[in-house]
């Protein structure tokens, strides 16, 4: 059987409701309510709750691919970086959400310089809103396909063409890798492409 190609995964494997007019004391009962049950990933922005279904293969396949050939990238460029995973980005009353994957580029600091969601399903929450209090200089978004960055200007979030952390990796480049069937193939050829 052969493995479907990263971007033409189906759109309905995960579902995700949201809820508005939620305060942040409400959100927090919930979350509270729901520590045993960690499928479920909470995100709340001024008021909405969403509630996204249960993580599916293809979600983390793209996750972990992105991640990897992200981290094989900074390697070969010898560019110090820290992966600081998907833990919950918070800002107080106001907004909660867990990217896929973040990284601090030069050295740890408090909030991460790159989050990176994969989505299979769109929800009702403006991401880059999400990150907004918190001054994430990059956020990226994979889609269908296709690999989005966000840049934080002076007016809010931007679109990119490259990042400021990497300005020499075409994200075109990216994409081609993330949507190999084959992960282990798909990393070592990036690795090839990018030494040479």
């Amino acid at each position: 059987m052969q493995t479907p190609n990263i971007s033409q995964i189906s759109p309905l494997k995960e579902k995700s409701i949201a809820l508005k007019g939620i305060s942040w004391t409400q959100f927090k009962t919930v979350e509270s309510g729901l520590t045993d049950f960690r499928a479920a990933r909470l995100t709340y922005l001024q008021g909405v709750l969403e509630i996204m279904s249960p993580i599916s293969d293809d979600h983390e396949t793209v996750k972990s691919t992105l991640g990897s050939l992200l981290e094989a990238y900074m390697r070969e460029r010898a560019i110090r970086y820290y992966r600081r995973g998907g833990f919950t980005l918070q800002a107080e009353g106001y907004a909660s959400g867990t990217p896929d994957e973040s990284y601090s580029i030069g050295d740890r600091r408090q909030y991460p310089d790159i989050v990176i969601e994969v989505i299979i399903t769109s929800g009702s929450i403006s991401r880059t809103d999400l990150y907004l209090p918190l001054k994430i200089p990059e956020v990226w978004f994979w889609e269908a396909g296709k690999l989005r960055l966000f840049q934080l200007k002076e007016t809010g979030y931007e679109e990119a063409l490259v990042s400021q952390f990497f300005p020499s990796l075409a994200i075109s480049l990216l994409e081609k890798y993330i949507n190999q069937p084959d992960q282990y193939d798909a990393i070592q050829s990036f690795i090839s492409e990018v030494q040479t």
